[in-house]
């Protein structure tokens, strides 16, 4: 069912849609950032409401699993690969501790976005649509935003992070030292990405270095704002889904329990650790390892008294390379399981299927 991605699959209430409007002083709700009137409803609007099997309050969340925590600070390398891959292939998800990366800079780095998703709305769209080509922007719900679509309660500040500086002249200058920042936050976490993406490639038989170069020249920075919600059992953060690129690190708060995992039919709770990174797998490191690899299906539910924020960095490739099962891993009568495409298509593939994307990955 694809009611996460298009129309909704009850009457949509426009009367009350009208109502709720002009309560507001706007035309467009939906398309207005949730920051801007999550305060003036003690419900929640009915384009944001979930159909009742995707509501988290109609499904039990296991109690009884919790993903694995890796020590990236073991000196025995063949332990820390061990862990990464079995997390890797069991659950596609795992938290890191001991990575490098300074409590300061974790710190600076999620003040700095929450101050920038508590600006006045005029100051948060100006600062993030500075480039026509929109490479850095903000935008409510989902990247592409249809108001026939179910909502979710969240707004989003993306944009590219190359190792090459390039496109930095477009992220926001508030708040004060924001553009410093996040780029040193985004080099730390580059480093840490390769790290762990050499220790894959290495536990899949492949070249460490066979996911540099173009295949992780195109990082994007997602900051995600989820304000409190009336009603978090009717409502989502973000829906069920997998991640579009190789690999995705993620900074959540760590007093909100928000990140759900779906593994063997349940949903697992990513309870945060301080200062650890929340690590996941994405769909193309699933098609590189041949399906080896677990690009696992996750969601964000809401709650009612306090507002999360989170910084997620995707490792992603430039839109011509090629993302196909690595050859070393299908040359020995191994089949391939999924066809080659480009990064550019896989994604045109991706933003119209959501969740239903897979089929038409396979050969």
């Amino acid at each position: 069912m694809k009611s996460n991605f298009c129309t909704p699959s009850w009457p949509y209430n426009t009367i009350y849609r009208k109502h709720i409007e002009g309560n507001i002083g706007v035309k467009n709700m939906d398309h207005m950032l949730v920051s801007s009137w999550f305060h003036l409803h003690s419900s929640v609007p009915l384009s944001y409401v979930q159909p009742p099997e995707s509501r988290p309050g109609m499904v039990v969340v296991t109690s009884g699993k919790t993903i694995p925590v890796v020590d990236l600070g073991l000196h025995d390398r063949a332990e820390t690969l061990s862990h990464i891959l079995r997390a890797s292939e069991d659950y596609g998800f795992f938290q890191v501790i001991n990575h490098g990366v300074s409590k300061e800079l974790i710190d600076d780095t999620l003040n700095i976005f929450k101050e920038f998703h508590a600006m006045p709305p005029e100051e948060k769209m100006k600062e993030s649509s500075r480039d026509p080509n929109e490479s850095c922007r903000l935008y409510t719900s989902r990247e592409i935003n249809n108001k026939d679509c179910i909502q979710f309660w969240r707004d989003t500040l993306r944009h590219f992070c190359p190792p090459s500086g390039e496109s930095m002249e477009f992220w926001p200058q508030k708040p004060a030292k924001y553009r410093e920042v996040v780029k040193k936050y985004t080099q730390e976490l580059r480093r840490l990405g390769m790290k762990i993406l050499e220790v894959l490639c290495e536990g899949l038989g492949l070249q460490k270095e066979y996911c540099s170069g173009g295949l992780s020249e195109s990082p994007l920075l997602l900051a995600h704002h989820y304000p409190p919600c009336p009603e978090p059992d009717l409502t989502l953060g973000t829906p069920k889904h997998r991640d579009p690129n190789l690999l995705t690190i993620l900074l959540q708060q760590k007093d909100i329990n928000a990140l759900q995992v779906f593994k063997d039919g349940e949903w697992i709770a990513v309870e945060p650790i301080p200062y650890a990174f929340v690590v996941n797998i994405g769909l193309l490191l699933q098609i590189i390892s041949n399906g080896r690899l677990i690009g696992a299906e996750h969601r964000v539910v809401t709650n009612s008294g306090t507002a999360r924020t989170t910084v997620a960095y995707f490792i992603r490739p430039r839109n011509e390379e090629i993302i196909e099962p690595a050859k070393p891993l299908t040359s020995s009568g191994v089949s391939p399981i999924y066809r080659s495409i480009t990064f550019e298509e896989f994604l045109k593939i991706f933003m119209g299927n959501g969740p239903d994307i897979e089929p038409q990955l396979l050969l």
